[in-house]
């Protein structure tokens, strides 16, 4: 069980699927908790970004990555990859609030993650 303060590992992997779209997954309780973000993790503490839940995966997803040939805009790209990965620390996490620092080799900032409507939160820049 990772609880509050202790470190646990994240992933945030770049998905080519029906759209293109990053999943940010949190290990936690053994799985990874698990959100689809259409237009990436948020680089501006002013402008929120849409994560919709998805079902928790297995922790051997943390460093999956299927490299099937995609075709995008941009040219040929794998169907997943990891974005980013590292470790995070739980600041807060309640059911409809999460606040984590994130660690990783691109991206070292703290996240408040919280619940809108439904399968719907946002993700939100608090500071780097």
């Amino acid at each position: 069980m990772t609880t509050s303060g202790e470190a646990a590992r994240f992933v945030i992997h770049e998905h080519y699927a029906r759209s293109h779209h990053f999943d940010l997954r949190l290990e936690r309780d053994g799985v990874l908790v698990s959100w689809a973000v259409p237009r990436g993790m948020p680089t501006d503490p002013a402008r929120n970004r849409l994560a919709v839940r998805v079902e928790d995966h297995d922790l051997d997803h943390i460093d999956f990555v299927d490299p099937t040939p995609v075709g995008t805009a941009q040219g040929t790209a794998v169907a997943k990859s990891i974005w980013d990965h590292g470790h995070y620390r739980t600041v807060k996490w309640e059911p409809t609030k999460i606040v984590v620092d994130l660690a990783g080799s691109r991206i070292s900032a703290r996240y408040a993650i919280f619940h809108t409507n439904g399968n719907q939160w946002m993700v939100h820049l608090m500071g780097v």
